[in-house]
């Protein structure tokens, strides 16, 4: 089993430690179009095999797609990181063409390959990896639902002083600080709504927080986060190898469900060796539809970028 990582800078670099600690795959790859830097990643995290205990291997090379070969799964981080006071929305002219190579030289040398979409503005990249590639919807999936609701969580267990390992808490939406929405009425606490244990003041506080989380990271340490995007990846990529049919939320691309058409939005699916499998159906009340709605409507506003830069054609 063979993965790929494009980008090896910090949230690349960080799911490819999360992958080789878990023993996800015998090979990964680490490509990255700077002269010797996936190299040197590859060679300090391969140093850590005798601490750590992993017999996973890492090849480091430069914009070399052959070595990436026969990969199941690729997870795509090209692209520059979101500076401080910039939006999601600016970075989609420069990062469009980069991912629309990077996604045309990933299927032409493994075409069954499952692809995940970390590249921001990341539901509008997913939306171009599906319209350039070809490839069937279910093995295209952007990643930024799983990071939101891992936020969510850990915002929620701040307020709880809980663990967020006992919390259910889900952001559908759009990946954007006024995209996403996180569904603070549907959270449980082993079961029991947080609703039971928060003021109302206390759980629209969640909310925010939740939403500006990337921004906030960005503010304070001057660019995107690493961390927990990398680690999120890594667990999309477990279960999609694996074959683990864990429930995440991500997005992907919607034909009538939940009222939508032709476009990539976060909802809960089903992750296994299909890329994903299923969408998982939420009921929402009026005001969540409502929100739901002007998040696609603003993502949909982003994905029009690619139509006037001509970067992708109108059918």
């Amino acid at each position: 089993m063979k993965i790929t990582i494009v980008g090896a800078g910090a949230v690349g670099a960080t799911t490819a430690d999360n992958l080789l600690r878990r023993d996800v795959a015998e090979e990964i790859v680490l490509l990255d179009i700077k002269e010797g830097f996936a190299e040197g990643k590859a060679q300090d995290m391969m140093q850590t095999s005798a601490l750590l205990g992993f017999d996973a291997k890492i090849n480091g090379v430069t914009n070399d797609y052959v070595a990436t070969a026969g990969s199941s799964v690729a997870v795509v981080t090209s692209g520059i990181p979101r500076k401080p006071g910039m939006t999601r929305e600016e970075l989609i002219g420069t990062n469009a063409n980069i991912v629309k190579t990077v996604i045309q030289n990933l299927i032409t040398h493994s075409p069954d390959i499952v692809i995940l979409v970390v590249s921001n503005p990341m539901d509008t990249m997913a939306y171009l990896a599906l319209k350039s590639s070809g490839l069937p919807k279910n093995r295209i999936i952007g990643m930024g639902g799983a990071l939101d609701s891992a936020r969510f969580k850990y915002q929620i267990a701040h307020k709880l002083n809980a663990s967020a390992n006992d919390l259910n808490a889900v952001v559908i939406g759009g990946h954007g600080d006024k995209t996403m929405i996180p569904l603070i009425k549907h959270a449980t606490w082993n079961s029991v709504p947080v609703s039971q244990f928060l003021s109302a003041e206390e759980q629209q506080d969640i909310v925010q927080k939740t939403m500006v989380g990337g921004a906030t990271l960005t503010g304070l340490i001057g660019t995107s986060a690493w961390y927990a995007p990398g680690a999120a990846a890594a667990a999309m990529v477990e279960s999609i190898v694996r074959n683990q049919n864990r429930l995440f939320t991500a997005s992907v691309y919607l034909e009538g469900e939940y009222g939508q058409e032709d476009i990539f939005m976060g909802v809960p699916v089903i992750i296994n060796s299909k890329g994903w499998d299923r969408i998982v159906p939420l009921e929402l009340n009026s005001d969540e539809e409502s929100l739901f709605q002007a998040s696609a409507d603003s993502v949909r506003q982003m994905n029009q970028v690619l139509f006037d830069e001509g970067v992708i054609s109108p059918q």
